[in-house]
């Protein structure tokens, strides 16, 4: 159990730092790369960009795999689980096990 919490919890961070990743970039080429258009940068802006492609592709392999990989240890319960039941399905149990009353004709008006 404790394996799937920690795979889960690295399966969440994956996904904020997908998502922040996804927005920094700009879908024209330019986002983070834009920013750092000094000629005293230390990385250039076509290095900046394939840097967050990397990061993007990389972050997307790491969320299929350990998504894969929880599936497999997802925990199983072995014994069968009580379910408990609903009352609806209780009052009907019970009235099943009581004997069914005969028929009693409704009351009539004995007025003449």
């Amino acid at each position: 159990m404790a394996i799937y919490i920690l795979i889960s919890v690295l399966i969440l961070i994956t996904c904020v730092l997908l998502v922040l990743v996804v927005l920094v970039q700009n879908s024209k080429g330019g986002g983070l790369a834009s920013n750092f258009s000094g000629s005293n940068q230390f990385m250039g802006v076509r290095k900046t960009a394939d840097f967050l492609e990397k990061t993007t592709w990389t972050l997307a392999i790491v969320l299929l795999v350990l998504s894969m990989f929880s599936f497999f240890i997802i925990p199983k319960n072995q014994v069968k689980a009580v379910t408990q039941e609903s009352e609806i399905q209780k009052q009907i149990d019970d009235s099943k096990s009581q004997p069914i009353k005969d028929f009693q004709a409704p009351p009539t008006d004995q007025k003449k």
